[in-house]
C-alpha cells in the first residue's frame, strides 16, 4: 500500500482537474494492482479521494462507465445550447443596433421553445418590442442627399504641386475631412438611410404599378440622409499620388481600397469612402437605419472600381472604338471576374450600385438614339457585372425632360430612382413611375468656396484640411 499511497500524494501536489483521462487512471489502477495486491475496490476508493470524485460514480470507477457518459452527453448539450443560445441572442442585437427591431425580433422567433423561457430571450424580445414602438414618423420634409467624389489619403502626396495637384484640390475630398463630416453628421442627428426606403414601385390588384412613398418611420430626434459616391473608376487619378487607384477585397472578403504609398508600396486599407463609411458604421452601428449603406455609382468606358472592363460596342456614347483609341479596350476575363466578386460583396453588406451611363457624358444633350445606346451598353457590359440596378445618377446634374421620350426609356429598363444634382437645396418628387432626387455634391471647391452649403450637416470651414 505504501507505493499506492505514494502516488496518491503525488496526484494531491498537482492542480486538481475535474476530469482526468481515463486511460491514465486505468494503467495508474492496474499498475496498483499487481504490485500492492490492494482490492480493485480500495484502489479506487483512494483515487477517487484524490482526485475529488468520491461517491460520484459507481463504485468510484475511475473510468467512463455508461452512467459518466450519460453524465458527460448532457453537459455537452447542455453546454452546446447555451453556445446556441448566444449566437442567435448576439445576431438579434445586432439588429437592434441598426433599429431593425422587425428582423430582431423574428430572430428570437427562431428561438426553441424550450429556449425562449429564457430569462434572457424574454429580456430581449420586450426590448426591442418597445423600441419598435418608439419609432416615430418622419415629417420633416424633402431627405438630404450628400454625394461625394474619391478621397484623397495622403495630402503630401496628393498636394506636391505636379500638374495634377490642383485638380485633386478643387475637385476631391480627403480621407480626413470625410471621416470629420461623417462624425459631424452622427453628433448632429443625422442616420444613414437607403434611398428605397423613401419610395417604391407598388403594383395595385389591378396589376397597375406606380410609385409611391412610403411611411418612414426612425427613431425619434433622428434626421434622415442618403450618402453615395459618383463615378467611381479611378480614371483621373495618377499612381503614387496619395490616392486609391482601385477596390480590392481583403482576407475576410471586405472591400478596401488600394494606393500606393510613398516607398512604392501597394497596401489596402480604408482609403477611400467604402472602407472608411463601413468601418465608421462598424464603430456607430446606429448611424445606419437598418443595415442601410451607400450608394456608389458606376460607369464603363473608363473601367470599374479601377479596373477596365470587357467590352464590344461601337456605340457613339464611347464603345469598343472610343475606348481603343484611349487605350482602354478589351481586357482579360480575370478583371471583369473581380469587379464581380467586388460589386457581390458590396451588396452583400448593404451597398446600392447606381448606373452613371456608360461613358459618364451629359445626358440631356443626347439624341434619342445615342442616349439609348448609353444605357444599353450599360446594362450589357456593366450591369452584367455588378447586377441590375434601379438607381440612375445623372452625370454632372444634366437630367432629361420630364416627362418625355428619355425618361421612358429610363423608366422602361428598370431606373425608377433618378438623381440629379443641386448646389445648397434638397429636392424631391415621386411621379406615375420613378422618384427624382437632387444630390449635393461635396468637394473641395465647395468646401472651400462655398461652406454655407452644409451649414446644416458640418462646419466645412473647421474641418477643411489644412495641407490644402
Amino acid at each position: 500500500m505504501r507505493r499506492l499511497d505514494d502516488h496518491i500524494r503525488i496526484l494531491r501536489g498537482k492542480s486538481m482537474k475535474k476530469y482526468v483521462h481515463s486511460a491514465v487512471l486505468a494503467v495508474l489502477a492496474g499498475l496498483s494492482l499487481m504490485i500492492t495486491g490492494c482490492t480493485r475496490s480500495q484502489i479506487n476508493y483512494q483515487i477517487a479521494e484524490a482526485i475529488g470524485t468520491d461517491g460520484k460514480y459507481e463504485n468510484n470507477e475511475p473510468v467512463e462507465t455508461p452512467l459518466m457518459a450519460e453524465q458527460r452527453r448532457l453537459m455537452e448539450e447542455s453546454e452546446s445550447e447555451e453556445a446556441s443560445l448566444m449566437e442567435i441572442l448576439s445576431q438579434a442585437e445586432n439588429y437592434a443596433k441598426g433599429y431593425n427591431f422587425e428582423d430582431a425580433l423574428s430572430v428570437l422567433d427562431s428561438i426553441p421553445s424550450e429556449l425562449a423561457r429564457d430569462e434572457r430571450v424574454k429580456e430581449a424580445r420586450e426590448r426591442y418590442e418597445k423600441g419598435d414602438s418608439a419609432l416615430v414618423d418622419w415629417t420633416g420634409g424633402d431627405i438630404p442627399h450628400l454625394c461625394f467624389p474619391t478621397l484623397i489619403y495622403d495630402t503630401m502626396m496628393a498636394f506636391d504641386g505636379d500638374d495634377k495637384a490642383s485638380d485633386y484640390n478643387t475637385t476631391m475630398v480627403t480621407c480626413a475631412e470625410f471621416q470629420d463630416i461623417l462624425q459631424s453628421l452622427y453628433d448632429n442627428g443625422y442616420i444613414l438611410i437607403d434611398i428605397h426606403s423613401i419610395a417604391a414601385m407598388v403594383t395595385d390588384e389591378r396589376g397597375t404599378s406606380s410609385m409611391e412613398e412610403l411611411p418612414l418611420k426612425i427613431p425619434e430626434g433622428k434626421r434622415p440622409i442618403v450618402l453615395s459616391q459618383d463615378n467611381l473608376n479611378y480614371s483621373t487619378v495618377k499612381n503614387g499620388d496619395g490616392i486609391a487607384t482601385k477596390l480590392v477585397l481583403d482576407e475576410n472578403g471586405k472591400v478596401k481600397a488600394q494606393y500606393t504609398d510613398s516607398e512604392g508600396h501597394d497596401v489596402a486599407g480604408d482609403y477611400d469612402f467604402i472602407p472608411i463609411l463601413d468601418t465608421f458604421i462598424e464603430e456607430h452601428p446606429d448611424f445606419s437605419f437598418k443595415g442601410a449603406r451607400g450608394i456608389v455609382s458606376v460607369s464603363g468606358s473608363e473601367g470599374v472600381f479601377g479596373y477596365k472592363i470587357s467590352s464590344g460596342s461601337d456605340s457613339s456614347s464611347g464603345g469598343t472604338d472610343a475606348a481603343a483609341s484611349s487605350g482602354t479596350a478589351m481586357i482579360s476575363q480575370g478583371q471583369d471576374d473581380t469587379v464581380k466578386a467586388i460589386a457581390q460583396a458590396l451588396r452583400a453588406e448593404g451597398w446600392n450600385i447606381a448606373c452613371a451611363g456608360w461613358s459618364h457624358n451629359y445626358m440631356n444633350d443626347m439624341s434619342a438614339g445615342t442616349f439609348s445606346e448609353e444605357i444599353d451598353d450599360w446594362l450589357r457590359y456593366v450591369g452584367s457585372l455588378t447586377g441590375s440596378a434601379d438607381i440612375l445618377f445623372y452625370p454632372y446634374g444634366a437630367e432629361v425632360e420630364y416627362p418625355g421620350e428619355k425618361l421612358d426609356y429610363l423608366v422602361n429598363h428598370g431606373f425608377y430612382y433618378l438623381c440629379g444634382l443641386w448646389g445648397d437645396t434638397d429636392f424631391r418628387e415621386i411621379g406615375d413611375t420613378y422618384m427624382r432626387m437632387t444630390r449635393r455634391f461635396v468637394d473641395g471647391y465647395t468646401l472651400i468656396n462655398a461652406p454655407s452649403y452644409f451649414t446644416d450637416f458640418f462646419d466645412a470651414s473647421a474641418l477643411a484640411d489644412p495641407d490644402r
